[in-house]
C-alpha cells in the first residue's frame, strides 16, 4: 500500500481515471481538460483526494464544469490562484526552501526524521486564525510560517515523503452539534510495527504552555477519537498503544506510586514534570486525586504548582514553583484544537 497513492487506490476503476486525469492535468497546469461524466459532487470530492494525497498541487481549490446534456463527458475547468508563470516561481522557491528544511533529518532513521518534523512545525508554523486561503496549502506553512489544520498536514505530509516516511493526510468532518465548526486534518504515519495518528496541530496548540507537546504523537484510535470526529475516508487501523511518544519515553505511568516519586524528584528541583496517566479511565475522580497528591507533593517541598490538563488524553503538565501562601495545585483545563487554547482556571476540581 503506497502512501502517494492511498486514496487513489481505494477507488474503482471509473474513478481512478477520473483521478488520474485530474492529477495530470493539474500538474501540467491545463486550463481545461476532458474527462468521465459523474455527478459534480463525486467530481469534487476527486479533485479534492487528488489535492489532499499530492501537497504540491498548492495552487488551485476549485473549477468549473462544461457539457452536454448527453455527453458522457465533461470539461473541467480549474481555477489556479496564480498565474503560471508564478505556480512556476513558487514551485522552484518551495523546493529550495524544503530541502534546506529537512537537511539535518536526512541523517537520522524513521523515528528521529518523524520527531525532526514535528518539533519543526511546531516551532516555526503558527495557527492562522484569519485563516487566509494560502494556509490550506504548502505555501503557508512553509513561506509565511503560518497555516491552518490542513496546510499543516500537508506540510507534514511533503516533508515525510521527501524524508521517505509512509504519510497520509487524513480528514475528518465537523459536527455542529458538540461546537466542532470546521473540517479537520491531520495525519497518519507508518510505522514499522504498524499505524498510528499523527496530529501537528493540536501538539502545537498545546505547546504554547511553555513545553513541547507530543499527545497526539503516534497514537492509536482508541486515543484520537476521545476528541476527534471519524475520518471521513477509511484508514488503516491504529491499534498499538505502544507506539505513543509518551510510551516509548518511558513519560506514560500506570501506578500511582510511581507518580509520586517522579513527582517529588521533580518538586525537589523545582523542575517541571510532564506525565500521560495510562492506568485506570482518567476521570474527574483520578484528577481530583492526582490533584491532591500534587499539592501534598508540592507541600512536602516547599513550593507551588501549576497543572495543566489534557483531560482526552490524560496527560498532566506540572509547573512547580516558589510557594504561594494558603494556595492548593491551581488547574488549568487545556482544549487541544486548530490553534486556540481555551483554559479554564480552577483552584479546587469539585465538578462531577
Amino acid at each position: 500500500m503506497q502512501a502517494k497513492t492511498y486514496y487513489y487506490d481505494r477507488l474503482d476503476r471509473t474513478r481512478k481515471q477520473v483521478y488520474h486525469d485530474i492529477h495530470k492535468n493539474l500538474t501540467e497546469l491545463s486550463g481545461s481538460f476532458q474527462t468521465i461524466r459523474l455527478p459534480f459532487n463525486e467530481l469534487s470530492e476527486i479533485y479534492f483526494l487528488v489535492r489532499l494525497e499530492d501537497p504540491w498541487i498548492f495552487y488551485t481549490n476549485g473549477f468549473s464544469l462544461k457539457y452536454y446534456d448527453n455527453s458522457e463527458s465533461v470539461i473541467m475547468e480549474p481555477v489556479y490562484l496564480f498565474k503560471k508563470k508564478e505556480i512556476a516561481e513558487h514551485r522552484k522557491a518551495l523546493s529550495s526552501r524544503l530541502r534546506k528544511l529537512i537537511r539535518p533529518a536526512e541523517g537520522l532513521d524513521d523515528a528521529g526524521k518523524e520527531k525532526y518534523v514535528h518539533d519543526l512545525i511546531c516551532d516555526m508554523v503558527t495557527y492562522d486564525k484569519l485563516k487566509k486561503a494560502y494556509s490550506h496549502e504548502i505555501i503557508g506553512p512553509l513561506f509565511h510560517g503560518i497555516g491552518v489544520c490542513e496546510g499543516i498536514a500537508k506540510t507534514v505530509k511533503l516533508m515525510c515523503d521527501e524524508l521517505g516516511i509512509w504519510c497520509i493526510t487524513a480528514l475528518s468532518e465537523n459536527n455542529p452539534e458538540k461546537g466542532i465548526k470546521y473540517r479537520h486534518t491531520w495525519n497518519v504515519i507508518g510505522l514499522e510495527k504498524g499505524y498510528a495518528h499523527l496530529d501537528v496541530t493540536f501538539d502545537a496548540s498545546l505547546s504554547k504552555v511553555g513545553i513541547k507537546r507530543y499527545d497526539y504523537y503516534n497514537i492509536p484510535d482508541s486515543d484520537l477519537y476521545r476528541d476527534h470526529e471519524k475520518s471521513i475516508y477509511g484508514l488503516p487501523v491504529c491499534d498499538r498503544n505502544e507506539l505513543t511518544y509518551y510510551s516509548q519515553n518511558r513519560i506514560a505511568v500506570t501506578k500511582e506510586s510511581t507518580l509520586r516519586s517522579s513527582l517529588e524528584k521533580a518538586a525537589k528541583k523545582k523542575k517541571d514534570h510532564l506525565f500521560q496517566w495510562r492506568g485506570s479511565y482518567f476521570t474527574r475522580e483520578v484528577l481530583r486525586s492526582f490533584c491532591e497528591m500534587i499539592t501534598s507533593v508540592a507541600d512536602d517541598f516547599g513550593c507551588s504548582a501549576l497543572v495543566s490538563v489534557n483531560m482526552p488524553q490524560a496527560v498532566m503538565y506540572v509547573r512547580f514553583g516558589e510557594p504561594v501562601s494558603g494556595e492548593k495545585a491551581e488547574i488549568e483545563l487545556e482544549e487541544a484544537n486548530e490553534g486556540e487554547l481555551y483554559e479554564e482556571s480552577e483552584k479546587n476540581i469539585d465538578e462531577n
